[in-house]
C-alpha cells in the first residue's frame, strides 16, 4: 500500500513538471510574438492551470518538492545573474552599483515599509519583509531586454549589474528578516552585525568554491573534470550554496559571486576548451529557463483569487509608491553620492525608471506562502501586483523611455 501511495505521488509530480513545462514553452512562443515579457505570461497562466481555474495543477500537497524548487531556482537564478556581469565595466561604476544594491536596496524597504503600512492593515515587522522582498530588481527579466535594445553601455552594464547585486542584497535582507519574525527578537546591533558575517562568508564561499571548481574544468592539466563542465557548474551552485549556509553565511551570496567567476574567467587567468565553454553555456541556459518557468508558473498557481480582489486597490497603491517615490528617491540619493561616474540628468531618470521586479522576489514570496508568515496572503498579493505591473508597463517602454531620453546607441 505504501509503495503504490508513493508511486501514485512520484506520477502525479512527474504530470506536473510536465504540465509547467509544456505551458511554459507555449507561453515563451507566445511572448515573443505579443513582445511582453515571458514572465508575465508564465504567471497568468499559473493561475489559469492552477487551483483557481482549470485546476490542473496543484502543489500545495508538496511542499518539500516546491521549497526545492524555490530554493534551487532562486539560487542558480542569481548564479546567472552573475554570469552577466563584466568586472571591467563594473569598474568604472562600481560605487553607484554598490550604493544601489546596498543603499538603495535599504532605503526603498523601509520607504515600501511605511508606504504598505499606511496601505493594509499590518504588523510594522511584516510591511518591512514585503518592502524586503520587492525593493530588488531582475536581471532574468532585465538582461533580455537589455539585449534586444541597443542602450549606452554604461548605462546598461550599471542597471544589469545593479539588478544581479540587488537580487543578492534583497535575498539576504529577507532572510534576516524572516529570522527576526520567527524569533520574536529584534536588535538593531545584532541583526546588522549578523547580515554583515553572512555576506562576508558568502563572499569568501563563493570566491573559493568559484575558482576552485572552475580550475577542475579548465583546459590546464590538472582540468581533470573538464568533459563534465555542466555537472560541475550546477554542482558549484548547490556547494556553494549549502556551505555558506551551513557556516551561518548567505547562500544566494555564494551562489552570485560564483556566477561573477564564472561569468569573468579570464580575469582570474582560468580558460576553457571551447567545446567545455559551449556545452557549459548550453545547459546551464536552459536550466535557467526550466528555473524561471517553474517559479514563475508555480507562483501563479499559488495565487488566491478572492484575496488578490480583496486586496487589488491597496496593492495598487503599493506599486504605484514604489514606481514613483521609492524608487526615485532612492536612485536619486545612490548617484548623487558618486560624483566620479558624473550621471547626466537623462541616465539619471532612465535608472529611476527601469527596476522590474521579478524571479527573485517571486521565488522568497513563494518561500515565505510555504512558510505561511504571518501577513503572507497581502504580502503575496503586493508581489504578484509588483511583478505584473512592473513587467507589463516598466519592461515593454525600456526602448521608448530610452530613445525620448536619448541613450540608444546608433545602429
Amino acid at each position: 500500500m505504501e509503495t503504490s501511495i508513493q508511486t501514485i505521488a512520484s506520477n502525479n509530480l512527474l504530470i506536473i513538471f510536465a504540465i509547467v513545462a509544456i505551458t511554459g514553452i507555449l507561453c515563451s512562443k507566445l511572448s515573443e510574438q505579443i513582445n511582453i515579457p515571458d514572465v508575465v505570461l508564465f504567471l497568468i497562466a499559473g493561475i489559469i492551470i492552477g487551483p483557481s481555474f482549470f485546476k490542473f495543477i496543484d502543489i500545495s500537497s508538496y511542499q518539500i518538492e516546491n521549497q526545492l524548487i524555490l530554493t534551487f531556482g532562486s539560487a542558480f537564478i542569481l548564479y546567472l545573474g552573475g554570469k552577466e556581469i563584466s568586472l571591467k565595466v563594473l569598474k568604472n561604476v562600481k560605487a553607484t552599483v554598490l550604493l544601489l544594491s546596498t543603499l538603495g536596496i535599504l532605503i526603498s524597504a523601509f520607504i515600501m515599509k511605511e508606504i504598505i503600512g499606511l496601505s493594509f492593515e499590518i504588523s510594522s515587522i511584516s510591511a518591512l519583509l514585503a518592502g524586503a522582498i520587492i525593493a530588488s530588481t531582475d536581471p532574468a527579466t532585465l538582461v533580455p531586454i537589455f539585449n534586444s535594445v541597443r542602450i549606452k553601455d554604461k548605462v546598461k552594464q550599471t542597471v544589469i549589474s545593479e539588478s544581479a547585486f540587488n537580487d543578492a542584497t534583497g535575498a539576504i535582507l529577507t532572510s534576516a528578516v524572516i529570522t527576526i519574525i520567527l524569533s520574536g527578537k529584534f536588535s538593531f546591533e545584532e541583526n546588522i552585525y549578523n547580515l554583515i558575517i553572512m555576506i562576508i562568508l558568502g563572499v569568501t564561499v563563493g570566491l573559493i568554491t568559484g575558482i576552485l571548481l572552475l580550475k577542475l574544468i579548465s583546459d590546464k592539466p590538472y582540468g581533470v573534470l573538464r568533459d563534465f563542465a555542466p555537472i560541475v557548474s550546477i554542482l558549484s551552485v548547490i556547494i556553494s550554496y549549502e556551505l555558506a549556509t551551513k557556516l551561518g553565511g548567505s547562500g544566494y551570496m555564494a551562489c552570485f559571486i560564483v556566477g561573477i567567476i564564472n561569468g569573468n574567467k579570464k580575469n582570474f587567468k582560468i580558460w576553457l576548451t571551447q567545446r567545455s565553454y559551449d556545452t557549459d553555456l548550453n545547459v546551464v541556459e536552459t536550466l535557467g529557463t526550466v528555473c524561471r518557468m517553474m517559479i514563475f508558473i508555480i507562483l501563479g498557481s499559488q495565487v488566491n483569487l478572492h484575496v488578490l480582489m480583496k486586496y487589488l486597490l491597496p496593492s495598487l497603491l503599493v506599486v504605484v509608491g514604489l514606481i514613483f517615490i521609492a524608487r526615485p528617491i532612492s536612485v536619486l540619493i545612490c548617484t548623487i553620492c558618486d560624483k566620479k561616474a558624473k550621471w547626466s540628468r537623462n541616465e539619471i531618470l532612465f535608472m529611476m525608471w527601469v527596476r522590474e521586479t521579478g524571479v527573485i522576489p517571486a521565488a522568497l514570496c513563494g518561500i515565505i506562502t510555504t512558510m505561511k508568515i504571518p501577513g503572507y496572503e497581502i504580502i503575496s498579493s503586493i508581489v504578484f501586483m509588483t511583478i505584473l505591473i512592473t513587467l507589463i508597463i516598466q519592461g515593454s517602454t525600456t526602448k521608448y523611455i530610452a530613445g525620448k531620453l536619448g541613450l540608444l546607441e546608433e545602429e
